[in-house]
């Protein structure tokens, strides 16, 4: 929060992966001047490709969405431990307790792919993201709950958020899906797209930004802050105050949070 303001930023969500146990310690470190949207990031798939979706702004009680959030947090966790433990068999260095160490929390691949870095079988973080080691379908790689991204966009709704597609062109990641999908989640209540970020080109930017237009969406940015795991800063890239104040007309689950 405070790196935050100090960056000049006037506006930040915190979006983690399928949580929201951050939302209380943010709200207590929240400096003067800074608002605060609260959010989660959600993992999810369609037709066998791997989705992210950001929730702006809704109701963290809400039963149905609530329970979900629950089951993928379990399932992230079990699939850590399985695969930090198939890298110990194999003498890489890694242990599920370092592992456990590193998170401190929700644990995920990027605190897997800490734990090899620590352990010098790679430099870094992004180079565990290969077949050889846990990229998908890599050698070390175990599957998790996925949610259909249709589905989620109806529990997100359902709470009072906002549902935006995560990087939704980032082809460096994997499979993407095509406008047509993207056609289908507004059908099901997509509000926007992730048009500004890091893992997008000018060409790809460009076209996400006409996409939206479009179809009558949000188009938003955001640095995928990700502390000292990944070299983007806070503020890379940001959202315009017009988008901003659309996501929150839209909300009806949570309030902007001030100092």
């Amino acid at each position: 929060m405070r790196e935050a303001r100090e960056q000049g930023l006037d506006v930040l969500a915190l979006t983690d992966h399928d949580t929201t146990a951050g939302w209380d310690t943010a709200l207590q470190a929240l400096p003067a001047g800074l608002t605060l949207v609260r959010g989660a990031e959600i993992s999810c798939v369609h037709d066998g490709i791997s989705l992210h979706l950001l929730a702006y702004l809704f109701d963290r009680e809400e039963p149905a969405f609530a329970a979900t959030r629950l089951a993928l947090r379990e399932s992230r966790e079990g699939r850590a431990e399985k695969m930090a433990k198939l890298l110990e068999a194999d003498g890489t260095g890694v242990t599920w307790e370092r592992v456990r160490e590193i998170a401190q929390g929700t644990i995920g691949r990027p605190h897997i792919a800490q734990a090899l870095v620590e352990a010098g079988q790679i430099a870094t973080v992004s180079d565990a993201f290969v077949p050889e080691w846990i990229g998908t379908d890599g050698r070390y790689h175990v599957y998790k709950l996925e949610l259909e991204v249709m589905e989620a966009i109806g529990l997100v709704v359902g709470a009072g958020g906002v549902p935006i597609f995560a990087h939704p062109g980032a082809t460096k990641r994997g499979r993407t899906v095509g406008d047509d999908v993207i056609a289908a989640m507004v059908d099901a209540g997509l509000a926007g797209l992730e048009v500004d970020h890091i893992d997008h080109d000018d060409q790809m930017r460009l076209h996400l930004g006409a996409l939206a237009s479009d179809l009558g969406l949000i188009a938003t940015g955001s640095s995928d802050f990700h502390g000292s795991r990944k070299t983007v800063r806070l503020g890379a890239h940001t959202t315009a105050p017009e988008m901003f104040e659309r996501i929150v007309a839209a909300a009806s689950g949570a309030e902007l949070a001030t100092a």
